[in-house]
């Protein structure tokens, strides 16, 4: 398991060349930084540096609120230079910043510490001159990259979600010169991101740098495909991914988006079931997917949906999103709901369901005595015209208790239907 916002590929000697000249030029401290504020290259320390640069150079990435304080002053959206402010609390004094920008796309941050703001106009002007060169050459060494990552992305959608014959092509150049070997257990995540006031290219590459550490890994290859707000990672591993394993990777993936993007923005991510290798990782990610969206709808799941953990919710949240509304409630539970103590009839009749019907299991959890349970129980089937003893009956209770779990967190008013 690698770190837990893992820093991007090192730069290229040349830009680190670029790095050091500019640095010994100002006798101060440079570095340059990926769109997310991690390290690329950093110059030697000329004694100005401050707690925030020497736990980045030892850590190999800065603090998660040294991210979302540098990113909340809007430095990734910046079209020209400017000071990014100090904050004592977390050691960070001003810097000179510089987007490194080439035909339109944000490549880096050029941060020179300034902690007077005392920079002349001589040093600025080699600043911008020595940015001009390094946006250049990054966009050079990027352009071979991205190259490859989309070819790489339309072989992985095409593996997860093509025909059959799409997917056996893509499988091929996948594990044949590709990025992946062979494994037989295969595991899909998805992760998606809603409600971000950042632009989406800040959100593709907020998903990129929490995702792309678990690539590969000590246990696992992958590959990854980020669109339109969601990032799909398939890995192929030689044992079964634990549990826990899991639970570790999409933490640190939340986290790390946390960190990046930080509210109102919303991260959920949904993992598969295992299958057997990259010839059934499409099973994987539609599992996935229904995954994501119990993590949406579901609050105690805390954002990560588990496939293999969903239960009866894995069967209605394949329901079409348009609906998955309050009308599939069944009209026994709402005249249930609309009827005097309504919500404690609720909690009665779900703690008997959960309890699959035993008397004494149900009355100890709600802590009642035994008369008294018969007695609500009486009550529920008067109002809903059911029978508790019927099996059918019950499955209709159940399932309507569980679409109210699913629809309460969106459509909290569709609940209290008249």
């Amino acid at each position: 398991m690698t770190g837990r916002f893992p820093r991007p590929r090192v730069g290229s000697d040349t830009l680190q060349a670029m790095v050091d000249e500019l640095a010994e030029d100002l006798g101060r401290s440079v570095v340059v930084n990926d769109p997310l504020v991690r390290l690329i290259c950093s110059s030697r320390h000329f004694g100005d540096a401050d707690p925030v640069r020497v736990r980045s150079l030892l850590q190999g990435r800065a603090d998660s609120e040294v991210i979302r304080f540098v990113l909340a002053q809007g430095v990734a959206q910046w079209s020209r230079p400017g000071h990014v402010r100090g904050r004592d609390d977390i050691g960070l004094l001003p810097r000179y910043c510089v987007p490194l920008r080439e035909r339109g796309h944000l490549l880096g941050l050029l941060m020179v510490i300034d902690a007077q703001q005392s920079l002349t106009p001589e040093e600025v002007d080699t600043i911008m001159v020595a940015a001009r060169a390094m946006a250049a050459q990054m966009y050079t060494e990027r352009l071979a990259d991205d190259a490859e990552e989309t070819g790489t992305n339309e072989a992985l959608l095409d593996l997860l979600s093509g025909s059959p014959a799409g997917r056996g092509a893509a499988r091929q150049r996948l594990l044949g010169s590709g990025p992946l070997r062979d494994a037989p257990h295969a595991v899909v995540s998805v992760v998606e991101v809603s409600g971000s006031q950042e632009p989406s290219a800040q959100v593709e590459m907020a998903l990129r740098g929490a995702l792309e550490a678990f690539r590969h890994t000590r246990s696992a290859r992958g590959v990854l495909a980020v669109d339109q707000g969601r990032a799909i990672l398939l890995q192929l591993l030689d044992r079964p991914p634990g549990r826990e394993e899991l639970d570790r990777q999409s933490t640190h993936v939340l986290e790390a988006l946390g960190a990046f993007l930080g509210p109102p923005a919303a991260f959920v991510v949904g993992v598969g079931g295992r299958q057997a290798g990259p010839a059934d990782a499409w099973v994987s990610y539609g599992q996935a997917l229904v995954a994501a969206r119990a993590a949406r709808r579901l609050p105690s799941l805390k954002g990560v949906g588990h496939w293999e953990e969903l239960g009866e919710f894995a069967i209605l949240l394949q329901l079409p999103e348009e609906s998955l509304n309050a009308s599939l409630v069944p009209e026994p539970l709402r005249t249930l709901m609309d009827s005097n103590g309504g919500s404690r009839h609720r909690e009665t009749l779900r703690c008997f369901l959960e309890h699959a019907g035993s008397i004494p299991r149900t009355a100890e959890a709600l802590q009642i005595h035994r008369t008294s349970l018969y007695y609500r129980l009486g009550q529920i089937q008067e109002i809903t015209g059911l029978d508790l003893d019927i099996g059918a009956h019950r499955l209709l209770l159940h399932m309507g208790l569980r679409i109210e779990e699913l629809l309460a967190p969106e459509h909290p008013a569709e609940l209290s239907t008249d």
